[in-house]
């Protein structure tokens, strides 16, 4: 019975932020977005090459709309997604012919690795499973989806929280860098 108790929750809500927090946020999410697109679309896409992966999106909330999390700061950003990319591919090249086992193995061991380095951003779990799950672009590209996408989307999108998240005087980010 207790254990069932435990998922009934506080019953709080978490807190209204304002409308200015809001604005930000958003300004934040469509630049940083949209620097990783623009790249894509206008200079690697007629390459063959790609930029811009799903697990960026969740990134862009962490990164605009809860600056002062932990799982927001560059350490994390930079150091999850890399770190996850690694095992992902390696996880895709090691089990290619078990799916479902390349991804649960690429998820849970970047869980268990950003755990260990202290570089838990939750978006790392998906481009980890990108790795296993994105198809012939994503595959042929073998450990260089480490530098790109990954490493240099984060790239982009740090440096655009870096600039937005410091405009308005009520924001300041990263709270650290390592």
């Amino acid at each position: 019975m207790k254990y069932f108790e435990k998922m009934r929750g506080n019953g709080q809500s978490p807190p209204q932020v304002s409308p200015a927090e809001v604005c930000w946020s958003w300004i934040g999410s469509f630049l940083g977005i949209a620097a990783v697109a623009l790249i894509h679309y206008r200079l690697l896409d007629q390459l063959g090459l790609t930029m811009i992966i799903g697990s960026f999106g969740a990134s862009a909330v962490l990164l605009y709309g809860a600056i002062r999390s932990p799982l927001a700061q560059p350490r994390n950003l930079l150091g999850g997604h890399i770190l996850s990319a690694f095992i992902g591919v390696t996880a895709h090249l090691l089990l290619a012919e078990i799916p479902w086992l390349a991804a649960a193995v690429a998820v849970s061991s970047s869980i268990a690795v950003m755990h260990l380095t202290r570089t838990l951003h939750p978006p790392g779990g998906a481009t980890a499973l990108i790795a296993v799950t994105g198809g012939d672009s994503v595959y042929t590209l073998g450990y260089l989806y480490i530098l790109m996408p990954v490493a240099l989307g984060a790239a982009v999108m740090l440096v655009v929280a870096l600039v937005v998240n410091n405009i308005p005087k009520t924001r300041k980010y990263p709270e650290f860098w390592w």
